[in-house]
């Protein structure tokens, strides 16, 4: 996500290291190097300008602070920037109603229909909401059929009204249903558009119109650039949204939408796709993103995945086996379970400060840990409880097993004995698990 932006701006920012202050000289460089960043990463170059020269204009209106180096205070004011630029504050969606209903509009392939499933997703499992899908999308019987499936794995249910060809009849008949059934969210999916399509456009607004929705929400892909803030400002005029999705950040995406769509349309970015997973939906935090734009990472969103995943109680179980020294390859088969469940593994070490730059060309799939797993999988229930008892044969045997050499194994284990007596010594000094993550969110 960003590594490309990432890398220029601080490139950009390097020229101010080692210097004694900031002055309009080595400030104009600077600038200038974010600014070429800004459109190379599909920044319309107006945009690109008017917020360089609002950077440049607070770095030479303030002071240096001694002790902090220009490098650091430039940071600081991009970082600024950037989270105004792209909205200030996180912003909620609006779920209060009997029942609320959202409305999500968006061009063909934007990924509204697993938007909608993902969102419903969001709200049983994040807000306690019990949400109803609508299938308003007549016109490609596969989003109803992929809607269907999404909702079956998410375990919502699905409205429809079979051959119905009226959005707006389906719609209004999924709110009584919501009603009588007590439902506290409704989620209406429709038909891909495009915005010169002026009929479609018409029925958009002739849906907002007669659900008279909690929130209307405008899906785009990310992966558009400057073309998503376009259509995302036809949009707007036509029929004047709440809140901007925006899919697919973790692709390879420049990122010039994610910029400069709150600014373009003055509405916010509420939601944010990062992967294909149900649970890959992220609200958006604009000081988050501008910290991992600029390579700080994002902690506070790595450790609320964690929390999302983290059993208390089971921890206690295995800190008492680490001391213990009987932590074993279910243990840690468990473990990694959690971690594969927070995400992408690279999306997730793009939140630690500074891992990015190390991993921007490294593919970190969701097959990492195949080998590992391989491995453990290859032994039998005792070898995995009982660590100790691998002799060479037994590696031996694992190695055939797991389709791994001998040298991969032995790799492994020692990596895993190093890791156990690591875990025993932090325990055994009275290392006990950080405040933040206490409690289960």
């Amino acid at each position: 996500m960003f590594e490309n932006l990432s890398s220029k701006i601080e490139k950009a920012l390097h020229t101010l290291r080692g210097k004694g202050s900031i002055t309009d000289i080595n400030i104009a460089e600077t600038v200038k190097e974010v600014r070429k960043a800004l459109v190379d990463a599909d920044v319309s170059y107006p945009i690109a300008k008017s917020f360089t020269d609002r950077v440049k204009q607070e770095a030479l209106g303030r002071n240096v602070i001694q002790s902090i180096e220009p490098g650091q205070l430039m940071v600081k004011i991009v970082h600024e920037e950037l989270t105004k630029l792209m909205g200030g504050e996180v912003e909620e969606i609006n779920i209060k109603g009997n029942p609320a209903v959202i409305l999500i509009a968006g061009l063909q392939g934007s990924g509204k229909t697993t938007f909608s499933a993902k969102l419903a997703y969001y709200l049983k499992n994040k807000k306690a909401k019990n949400v109803m899908l609508v299938a308003g999308d007549v016109y490609r019987p596969a989003a109803i059929s992929q809607l269907q499936t999404l909702g079956e794995q998410i375990g919502v249910p699905v409205f429809t009204i079979a051959d119905s060809k009226d959005p707006v009849r389906i719609a209004q008949s999924a709110v009584q249903e919501a009603k009588a059934k007590n439902y506290g969210v409704v989620i209406v999916d429709t038909a891909g558009r495009l915005a010169v399509d002026e009929e479609m456009m018409s029925e958009i607004a002739a849906l907002k119109q007669s659900l008279n929705p909690q929130e209307t929400l405008f899906v785009v892909d990310s992966m558009t650039g400057q073309d998503a803030v376009n259509t995302a400002k036809a949009f707007n005029e036509k029929i004047d949204y709440d809140g901007v999705v925006l899919t697919k950040l973790d692709g390879d995406t420049r990122g010039g939408a994610a910029l400069t769509i709150r600014y373009t349309v003055e509405k916010p970015i509420k939601f944010v796709g990062i992967g294909e997973k149900m649970d890959a939906l992220d609200l958006f935090h604009p000081d988050r993103m501008a910290s991992r734009i600029l390579g700080m990472g994002d902690v506070v969103s790595l450790v609320e995945r964690a929390q999302e995943q983290y059993d208390e109680e089971e921890a206690r179980k295995i800190q008492k086996r680490i001391i213990k020294n009987e932590y074993n390859f279910e243990d840690f088969l468990g473990q990694l379970a959690q971690l594969k469940r927070m995400g992408n593994m690279k999306d997730l070490l793009g939140m630690i400060p500074g891992m990015s730059k190390l991993t921007k060309d490294i593919e970190i799939g969701d097959d990492a840990f195949v080998p590992i797993e391989s491995i453990i999988g290859s032994m039998t229930p005792y070898e995995r409880q009982h660590p100790s008892c691998l002799n060479p044969s037994r590696k031996q045997r694992i190695a055939m097993g797991s389709g791994r050499t001998i040298q991969e194994v032995n790799r492994f284990l020692k990596q895993f004995d190093d890791t156990r007596k690591m875990m025993k010594m932090v325990s055994t000094k009275g290392g006990k698990m950080p405040q933040m993550m206490r409690r289960k969110r």
